[in-house]
């Protein structure tokens, strides 16, 4: 099956020179969750922008469901729904009818269940009549995807939905999401929360200074990049690691009470025997282990610091 959105040698250079995006190549699967992680600066906007035709590129080709977004803009866009970091509205207008506004922007009938429904999933259906102005921070930003959602967008593109919202709209954004992805949408999320694309994503793609330098399962890259921590909560703290430990490359913390060991998931030998022998034979004694897997975060951490 082709992809739904598909992005050959996309460039962007604006006036001033700056190049925003090198050579980007990316398809995004029909039905996926898909996870764009950078740095500020890194280029996620003005991608996202370049494939909802807010920005032109420089060059390259972009097809949204088998429309190209130069030659078939209208066929292309009305596939895309956009929840950008911020969007102007109108102060006085009440929030029922800019969603039934947004509808009417694709030329769509008027649908008052649909409208229902998108409002209540957004707990926004008790606040229908109420005056964009009268909204807090984070029913506005309830109100931007409402408005997204209205016309029954295949795409999704999430920009930062949740940047400066309490942590229960995060968690009713996860929500929605799951929803739709049940139903089919392909949601294309940016976000400087890591855990949420821990929590949603199906793949993972990382920008960096303009270039794609991953695109990878979320599952798969966290078993293949994501190294193990052994923690040793030692009996009493130590001065600095012994010579005859070094090997290991242990690291020494919380005012020497614990040492750290960090080695490969994927290897044959984890080398956790030997430390433990290692550390019998050097007098080091210990209350306790455990181990922990690296996050999401401490992977794309590291991948931007290896491509800097």
């Amino acid at each position: 099956m082709a992809p739904i959105i598909s992005v050959r040698a996309l460039e962007k250079t604006y006036s001033g020179g700056f190049q925003a995006l090198k050579s980007v190549s990316l398809d995004i699967e029909e039905g996926e969750v898909f996870a764009l992680l950078g740095p500020n600066g890194a280029g996620k906007t003005t991608l996202i922008s370049a494939i909802c035709g807010l920005v032109i590129p420089t060059s390259g080709a972009i097809s949204i469901g088998g429309y190209d977004t130069q030659d078939q803009f209208r066929e292309a866009r009305r596939l895309v729904g956009l929840v950008p970091q911020e969007m102007p509205t109108a102060p006085f207008e009440k929030v029922r009818d800019q969603v039934e506004f947004s509808r009417g922007l694709f030329g769509l009938p008027r649908n008052d269940a649909l409208v229902e429904q998108i409002l209540k999933d957004l707990t926004l259906w008790d606040k229908k009549d109420n005056p964009i102005m009268a909204l807090s921070g984070g029913m506005k930003r309830r109100l931007l995807v409402a408005k997204a959602l209205a016309h029954e967008p295949k795409v999704l593109f999430l920009d930062e939905p949740t940047a400066g919202v309490d942590v229960e709209l995060r968690h009713d954004m996860w929500r929605v999401v799951e929803k739709l992805k049940d139903k089919g949408v392909t949601i294309i999320l940016t976000t400087h929360y890591i855990e949420e694309a821990e929590e949603m994503a199906d793949r993972v793609g990382v920008i960096n200074k303009g270039e794609i330098i991953l695109v990878e399962n979320k599952n798969a890259l966290m078993q293949k990049l994501g190294a193990k921590h052994l923690t040793l909560d030692l009996s009493e703290p130590l001065a600095e690691v012994p010579e005859t430990l070094a090997s290991y490359d242990l690291e020494l913390t919380e005012e020497g009470t614990k040492l750290v060991y960090r080695y490969d998931t994927q290897s044959d030998r984890t080398g956790i025997t030997a430390l433990l022998g290692s550390l019998s034979e050097a007098g080091i004694r210990f209350n306790d282990l455990h181990t922990n897997q690296s996050s999401l975060e401490d992977i794309f951490v590291g991948l931007v610091k290896e491509k800097a």
